[in-house]
């Protein structure tokens, strides 16, 4: 028999029998975590594995299977006899040797004499002797040969354990294997089975905390396997480790100038910087002093990489260039695409952008979100910028050299700030610079060193010459503190101040269209601004018919609507689909999954509006986008309505973008009064027309006096409001407006006088 010690040392497990006092065995119990616990049980597991028993949740009871089986193989008898238990092992179990066997059945004799001493009878001593058996023929056998030898079997039982569970450990421990218990709820429902810890003790963990919720044999194994996974992506090593900001004093223009020998005088290590610097010191010379900073890297003759912005997107050669196969699992993609990177010139640069691409591909395969072809599509867009940027970071490079990387302007992508991270595991200095307070950045990494300062500066650029350094004065920076204190909430807005806003349509009444019409949008219901966006309550409308039936008074209420933001239409059709269009070619081309391709778009000869201000541009584009996804005409994506609505988008008549560009988001929006007197209705292209305007943030009404459906034919989903304000007139001829004279009581009322005068 074994002598079963408390654990004083947690390695004392991976003794050899041989080198522990008095033929010593370990029965322990696990409550706490801490790291010196996971490394441990890392090891555990693994012996565990190898030559043990892993035990998740419960021993499961025999089936009527096994008992059928142990029957007709052992029969029915049973004597609490050490004799009998001997013999029955030596046909039951027939690979232990005889000591392995002596001591089994002495330990299995003593567990089943206490439970008769505790009062259970000669059936239940013989069904827990048959539950014993069956635990060791098919949960346990793999380590009955192993019992007592120099290398001691080792179990890991994760959970609640029950009494029986218990009996049975002990049994083996006693027999010659040591068992640790892994109670991830703590130690309470042990100590009702065992309140004395006589059977095993309670292992302290100094400093230990509850066990993480994914913690666990599952997740050990997970851990070990994905291990071994690295071991084998990760091919040939590189000489050099990553010595990461540990090195900075905080004076981060120092430390990016302080040469990399001057760093740290460890030959296997490159001495690195990633930092991020929130706001400005000095608004007065920032930009100078920038300026000075890139005179001083070029003097060092340091490879300087500088982006505005961000980094340009792959394009389709570059991604085209890139090898790759149709991977199953993460590694094969990893395996597959790190074949991609090729430094020829430097041998030692290839090895340590191979293990950084590896080290990155891993950690961003564990975040929850991260499909495989997503994964995939990323590491392909890293592979892109590397071939695209090592010749001019690595350029003559040696194990004394770190190159520079500085990105002007926050990361706002996932996949742009996944190559700052790559950069930062090279040798190769990475400077995040964020002067623009309002402007967020989604790069995170463990690594990166922070540092902020409370003014805040727009800088679109890195200062890359003289002129580009020019200083504001200290008057023309006060001017714009009080700018930002005027114009941020407090309901005063500067001329264009925004560039992107979101449409709301207004349900209104028919006499609140004259009173909203020449409304600054800002004093309309529901404006609303929320940092960058706009929320702009536009008019959406179709009004049928003519109030009391008085022509005269209906053409008289229509000119007080013709304003100088207004444009007025006649007729059914007002843009020509047969005359040529210089998009119409290409639009096939500029769609691709549902997307626009914005910048082939930009690019091309086609295309129409590079006059108009950049952010009006953007907008726009923004609204054809979200015009598509929503399918807010019919046949979209169905019949190539698509790019027709590209086309007929893209191609706006002079007069409409003219009213585009004027357009100020917190003033009176543009404005499109039609009248249609016929039968006929919309086109395609004019319904596209109205349908992009007003998502722009137009106010659209329709009077429509015969009350007939000419604007719903190609309308998918049903946007404006619709007044019903009278009797239906027919063959009306719209009048010339300028001969239209005098005004019309109620053409533009007040609120007052809507709601207490409408009787007069």
């Amino acid at each position: 028999m074994f002598t079963h010690r408390k654990v004083t040392d947690l390695n004392a497990y991976f003794s050899p029998l041989s080198g522990r006092e008095d033929r010593t065995v370990y029965f322990g119990r696990i409550n706490r975590y801490s790291e010196a616990v996971h490394a441990f049980l890392l090891k555990y597991f693994e012996d565990a594995r190898k030559a043990g028993v892993l035990i998740e949740g419960k021993l499961p009871n025999p089936d009527e299977k096994n008992l059928s089986y142990y029957r007709e193989l052992m029969g029915d008898h049973f004597q609490l006899d050490r004799g009998f238990i001997q013999d029955a092992l030596r046909k039951w179990l027939p690979r232990m040797n005889d000591a392995q066997r002596k001591n089994v059945a002495e330990s299995m004799y003593s567990t089943l004499t206490l439970l008769k001493e505790e009062g259970r009878n000669e059936a239940m001593l013989k069904n827990a002797y048959v539950k014993f058996m069956c635990w060791f023929y098919y949960r346990l056998e793999r380590i009955v040969n192993r019992l007592g030898s120099e290398k001691l079997p080792k179990i890991l039982y994760e959970g609640e354990i029950s009494r029986y569970e218990l009996l049975m450990m002990s049994l083996l421990s006693s027999a010659g294997c040591d068992i640790l218990l892994l109670q991830k709820k703590g130690d309470g429902p042990y100590l009702r089975l065992d309140p004395a810890s006589a059977l095993s003790d309670e292992i302290p963990v100094p400093g230990g905390t509850d066990f993480p919720p994914s913690f666990g044999l599952k997740g050990i194994l997970a851990e070990i396997r994905e291990a071994e996974d690295a071991e084998r992506l990760y091919r040939d090593q590189p000489k050099l480790d990553p010595c990461t900001n540990a090195w900075l004093t905080g004076k981060i223009r120092e430390d990016l100038l302080k040469a990399p020998a001057k760093r740290g005088n460890d030959p296997g290590f490159f001495y690195n910087l990633f930092v991020r610097i929130n706001g400005v010191p000095d608004r007065l010379t920032y930009l100078n002093d920038l300026y000075q900073l890139g005179l001083e890297l070029q003097g060092w003759q340091r490879n300087v990489l500088i982006m505005d912005k961000a980094i340009p997107k792959p394009d389709m050669e570059e991604i085209s260039q890139i090898q790759r196969g149709n991977y199953q699992t993460r590694d094969q993609m990893i395996l597959g695409l790190s074949r991609n990177l090729i430094y020829p010139a430097n041998p030692e640069v290839q090895k340590l952008m191979q293990r950084a691409f590896v080290d990155l591909i891993l950690s961003e395969s564990r975040k929850t979100e991260m499909s495989l072809p997503r994964l995939t599509n990323r590491a392909v867009y890293l592979l892109c910028w590397i071939r695209r940027y090592q010749g001019d970071l690595f350029r003559n490079w040696n194990p004394e050299s770190v190159s520079v990387f500085i990105h002007m302007g926050p990361l706002r992508d996932e996949t742009e700030a996944m190559m700052l991270r790559f950069l930062a595991h090279l040798p190769v200095d990475v400077l995040i610079l964020r002067p623009n307070l309002n402007e967020n950045c989604v790069l995170k990494d463990p690594l990166l060193y922070e540092q902020s300062f409370p003014d805040s500066l727009i800088v679109e650029h890195y200062p890359r010459d003289g002129a580009a350094a020019e200083m504001g004065t200290a008057a023309y920076y006060a001017e714009r503190d009080l700018d930002t204190l005027m114009y941020q909430d407090t309901g005063i807005y500067r001329t264009r101040q925004y560039k992107n806003a979101t449409v709301l349509t207004l349900r209104t009444m028919y006499e609140e269209i004259s009173i909203l019409w020449d409304q600054e949008l800002r004093y309309r219901t529901d404006f609303q601004t929320r940092g960058d966006l706009v929320t702009l309550p536009v008019l959406y409308a179709k009004v049928s018919g003519v109030k009391d039936g008085n022509v005269e008074l209906y053409w008289k209420s229509i000119k007080a609507l013709l304003t100088e933001e207004t444009k007025l239409i006649t007729g059914s059709s007002f843009y020509d689909s047969l005359a040529q269009n210089p998009v119409k070619a290409y639009a096939a081309g500029f769609l691709k999954n549902g997307k626009l391709q914005r910048q082939k778009i930009l690019e091309h000869k086609c295309y129409q509006y590079g006059f108009l201000r950049q952010e009006m541009q953007d907008y726009m584009l923004d609204k054809l986008q979200l015009m598509i996804e929503q399918r807010i005409i019919s046949g979209t994506f169905e019949n190539g309505t698509e790019y027709t609505i590209i086309a007929t988008v893209l191609n706006l008549d002079r007069s409409l973008l003219r009213l585009i560009q004027n357009f100020d988001f917190t003033k009176k929006n543009p404005k499109i009064v039609w009248i249609m007197t016929g039968e006929m209705a919309l086109t395609l292209e004019d319904t596209i027309l109205v349908t992009f305007l007003h998502l722009c943030g137009f106010d659209i009404v329709f009077f429509v006096p015969t009350g007939y459906q000419c604007i719903e034919k190609y309308a998918a989903k049903r946007l404006f409001e619709e007044h019903q304000i009278g009797p239906y007139i027919y063959d009306l001829t719209v009048p010339d407006f300028k001969a239209v004279s005098g005004s019309v009581k109620g053409a533009r009322m007040s609120l007052r006088e809507l709601f207490f005068k409408r009787g007069n």
